[in-house]
């Protein structure tokens, strides 16, 4: 294995992992900002008034997004497996 290899490797490892969390991330980021947007205008002070929506919304995140997500994985894993023995030859 060369250096190129172990860099595209990882280039690639790191694009898989951007993509599968970015919509959970975002999903989450924007209902924490519009929860405390809320909490300041009312002062309310619950912690459980912003961990509730976010859990919602990742489940709506993961069963709307989740299948594209296994999809881009097994891709990523099956293409990894695959040209194994290309790697160890290079």
């Amino acid at each position: 294995m060369n250096e190129d290899l172990v860099l595209k490797l990882i280039q690639d490892a790191m694009r898989v992992t951007a993509f599968v969390s970015a919509p959970i991330l975002v999903g989450t980021l924007l209902v924490g900002l519009i929860v405390s947007i809320f909490q300041a205008i009312t002062q309310i002070n619950e912690a459980s008034l912003s961990f509730i929506p976010k859990m919602i919304v990742v489940a709506i995140i993961l069963v709307l997004v989740g299948p594209w997500m296994m999809d881009l994985m097994i891709n990523y894993t099956t293409q990894l497996f695959e040209n194994i023995s290309v790697y160890v030859r290079e």
